[in-house]
């Protein structure tokens, strides 16, 4: 039994495991921005930004918004299947290729390289939707705007890559 499979009052381990999403979820977003931050007033200030790149401000607000819906999601799902589940395990892989993004885009300079890891990207969080949609519709649901901003940012990374490949 894992500490978040536990049995004790229910609903604490309910909430327990909601904070657990909700920190994991926000926490790689903080990691990454460990990469983007430095690199915004230097390196991605200095690149050829196409028509559709938002503000900078955009960002913060909606992947904070986005990590915040994916954990509802990854909670949801992990009411009914638990932690050791094939649900759980794509959510965790797409979480990462999420975090290497940012790593290779604004750590590693390296544009190409992130557009194809983001199209590999939008492909598990497509994989993630549909697992979980099959368990709990809603979590499923709550998935489709970090698909479409994600398929956004894959548009974003494509027009970067040709402006300044």
């Amino acid at each position: 039994m894992s500490f978040l499979d536990s049995d004790q009052d229910p609903k604490e381990a309910q909430r327990r495991t909601l904070y657990f999403f909700l920190l994991t979820t926000l926490g790689v977003g903080a990691l990454a921005s460990l990469f983007t931050t430095p690199q915004i007033p230097t390196w991605y200030a200095g690149l050829n930004h196409p028509a559709i790149a938002p503000p900078n401000w955009v960002f913060a607000p909606v992947w904070t918004t986005l990590y915040i819906a994916m954990a509802v999601a990854a909670w949801r799902v992990w009411k009914v299947t638990g932690l050791y589940s094939t649900e759980m395990a794509v959510f965790a892989a797409q979480l990462a290729l999420n975090f290497a993004w940012s790593a290779i885009f604004f750590g590693l300079h390296r544009i190409g390289a992130a557009l194809a890891e983001i199209a590999v990207l939008d492909l598990a969080i497509l994989a993630t939707a549909i697992l979980f949609f099959r368990r709990d519709r809603l979590a499923g649901l709550l998935l489709l705007p970090y698909l479409a901003w994600t398929l956004f940012a894959t548009a974003l990374t494509h027009a970067f890559w040709t402006l300044n490949g």
